[in-house]
C-alpha cells in the first residue's frame, strides 16, 4: 500500500510545520519593537531637522501595523489570484527586505549614524514594508493550515499557527535580551516639556547599534520561511476552485487516503461551483461576526502590553523588566499550548468566554493597583500576568482559528482579508493610542490615572467580548468547511 492509499500524517505535519513558520515571523516583527523602540526612540531624538516627540514615536513604534492593513487588505486578492502558496512566498520576501531595511535604513540615500526626518521617514518604509508580509501571512497562514487540515484536527493545527506567534515573540524577547547584554537602555524623561536622555554615556551602543542588531536579527527566520515554502504544495480546496482537480485529489490523498480523498474532493466541488459568487450571498451576519471576532481580538488591548512589556514592568518597580517580559512570554507559550490541546474537546466558545473573564479579571486588578495606594507591586505584575495568559487560551489563538473555519469556501478569500484587515486596524488603533492614554494625568492620582483609566477600559471591553461570542458566535468544533457554507446558506435563508 503506496502513501496515497492510507495518507501521510507526516506529509500534512511538515506542511503545516512550514506553513507556521509564518505565524512565527508575525510575533516576531510585532514584538520586535519592545526591545527596540526606546534605543530607538533616543537615536531619532538627536536629530537637528524636526523634533521627535511622543506622538512621532507612538507613531514610528505602531508604522509596521499600517502596513499590516495593507496586507491583510490584498490578502484577498493575492490569495485568490496568486494561490495561498505564492502569497506566502511574496510574504517571506517582504520580511527578509524590511529586515535588512530597518537595520540599515540609510541604504545608499543617507550617511550612517545621522538621524534626519528623512531617515525616520526611510526607517518607517521599511518597517511598513515588513508589516504588508505580516498583514499576508497573519491572513493566509491560517487559511492554508485550514484548507489542507482534516477536520477533526483542523482546530489543533489552526492554533498551532498562534502557538508559532506566541513562540516567535518569546525568541524575539529572548533575542532581545541577549543583544542588549550588559548595556543598558537609555531612561528618557520628560525635562520642562521635552524629553531628555538621562544616561547618554551609559546607553550609546544601544542607541547607536543596539536597535539595529534587534530589527536584523528578523533575516535568520524570514530567510528560512521564504525557502522552506517553495516545497509545500498549493491547498486542495484553492486548487479544486481553479478547476485543477487532479492536482487537488493528489494533495488530499497524500493527507488523507485516496478512498476519503475522493469523497472530500466532491463535498468540495459540491460547495465550490461557484467561485465568483458575492460577499454578501451568505448574508451579512458571517461577514460581522468574522469583522467583530477581529475587532475584539485587538479592543481587549493585549497588542498594548506586548508591544510596550519592558516599559510597563519598569513603571511598575519590580527588577529587571527584560527579565520580566521574557518570563511572560514564557507563560503566553505555556497557556497557548493549553489552547492546542484543548480547543477540539472543549471546543471554541467556551474558550473564548472563559478567555474573556480571564482577560477583565486581570484588567480590572492592574487598574486597581493604581487607584488603590499601597497595594504591592507584585500584585499588578500577576494581574498583567493573568491578563496575558487569559488571553493567550482564548483569544490569541481562537479567534483565528474561526476565522480560518466560518467563512464558506467561495467567500473564504475576501471574507478573511475584510475580518484581518479591520484586526490590524484597531490593533493600530489600541497601540498609538496606548501611551497618550496610559501616560495621562489627573489631579492627585498624576499618571496612575491613565494606568487606572486604560486599563479598566480594556476590563470592560472584555466584558462585551465574552456576551458578543454568547450570542452570535456558531460553534465550529467538529464541522467540516463546507457543513460552514451549508450553515450560513440556511441561516441567509431564514431556516
Amino acid at each position: 500500500m503506496n502513501q496515497t492509499d492510507k495518507g501521510s500524517k507526516t506529509y500534512l505535519f511538515s506542511i503545516v510545520l512550514i506553513a507556521v513558520l509564518g505565524g512565527l515571523l508575525f510575533g516576531y516583527d510585532t514584538a520586535v519593537i519592545s526591545g527596540a523602540e526606546k534605543g530607538l526612540q533616543a537615536f531619532f531624538m538627536g536629530a537637528n531637522d524636526f523634533v521627535y516627540t511622543d506622538t512621532w514615536h507612538g507613531v514610528t513604534s505602531s508604522s509596521a501595523l499600517i502596513g499590516c492593513i495593507i496586507g491583510s487588505a490584498i490578502s484577498g486578492f493575492c490569495a485568490s489570484r496568486y494561490g495561498r502558496k505564492t502569497s506566502l512566498f511574496i510574504a517571506g520576501i517582504l520580511f527578509f527586505i524590511s529586515a535588512l531595511g530597518s537595520y540599515y535604513p540609510e541604504f545608499l540615500f543617507f550617511p550612517y549614524g545621522d538621524p534626519s526626518y528623512s531617515l525616520l521617514l526611510a526607517f518607517n518604509i521599511y518597517r511598513v514594508i515588513g508589516g504588508i508580509g505580516v498583514g499576508l501571512a497573519s491572513a493566509i497562514c491560517p487559511m492554508y493550515i485550514a484548507e489542507v487540515a482534516p477536520s477533526n484536527i483542523r482546530g489543533t493545527l489552526v492554533s498551532w499557527n498562534q502557538f508559532a506567534i506566541i513562540f516567535g515573540q518569546l525568541v524575539v524577547y529572548f533575542v532581545n535580551f541577549l543583544i542588549l547584554g550588559d548595556n543598558v537602555n537609555p531612561v528618557i524623561q520628560i525635562v520642562e516639556g521635552v524629553n531628555k536622555i538621562m544616561n547618554p554615556e551609559a546607553a550609546a551602543w544601544t542607541v547607536e547599534t543596539g536597535w539595529r542588531l534587534m530589527f536584523v536579527s528578523e533575516a535568520v527566520p524570514a530567510g528560512l520561511f521564504t525557502l522552506l515554502v517553495l516545497f509545500v504544495p498549493e491547498t486542495p480546496r484553492y486548487l479544486a476552485m481553479m478547476g485543477r482537480d487532479e492536482n487537488a485529489l493528489y494533495v488530499l490523498s497524500r493527507i488523507n487516503g485516496s478512498a476519503k480523498a475522493k469523497e472530500i474532493l466532491s463535498d468540495i466541488k459540491a460547495t465550490a461551483e461557484e467561485k465568483t459568487e458575492k460577499l454578501f450571498t451568505y448574508g451579512w451576519l458571517v461577514i460581522f461576526v468574522g469583522i467583530m471576532l477581529s475587532v475584539f481580538q485587538q479592543a481587549v488591548g493585549i497588542n498594548a502590553v506586548l508591544y510596550f512589556a519592558p516599559r510597563i514592568f519598569e513603571s511598575m518597580g519590580m527588577g529587571n523588566p527584560m527579565v520580566q517580559t521574557v518570563f511572560m512570554g514564557v507563560v503566553n507559550i505555556l497557556f497557548t499550548l493549553l489552547a492546542v490541546f484543548t480547543v477540539e474537546k472543549w471546543g471554541r466558545k467556551p474558550l473564548l468566554i472563559y478567555g474573556s473573564a480571564g482577560m477583565a479579571i486581570g484588567a480590572f486588578g492592574v487598574a486597581l493597583s493604581n487607584a488603590v495606594t499601597g497595594i504591592p507591586p507584585i500584585v499588578p505584575v500577576v494581574s498583567i500576568m493573568v491578563y496575558s495568559a487569559s488571553f493567550m487560551f482564548s483569544w490569541g489563538p481562537i479567534c483565528w482559528v474561526l476565522i480560518a473555519e466560518i467563512f464558506p469556501n467561495t467567500i473564504r478569500g475576501a471574507a478573511v482579508a475584510i475580518a484581518v484587515a479591520f484586526q490590524w486596524i484597531f490593533n493600530f488603533i489600541v497601540s498609538s493610542t496606548f501611551l497618550p492614554m496610559y501616560n495621562m494625568s489627573a489631579g492627585d492620582m498624576g499618571e496612575k490615572f491613565g494606568h487606572m483609566f486604560v486599563y479598566s477600559l480594556y476590563g470592560i471591553i472584555c466584558v462585551a467580548a465574552a456576551i458578543f461570542v454568547w450570542r452570535l458566535v456558531p460553534e465550529t468544533k467538529g464541522k467540516t468547511l463546507e457543513d460552514m457554507t451549508r450553515l450560513w446558506k440556511n441561516k441567509s435563508a431564514g431556516r
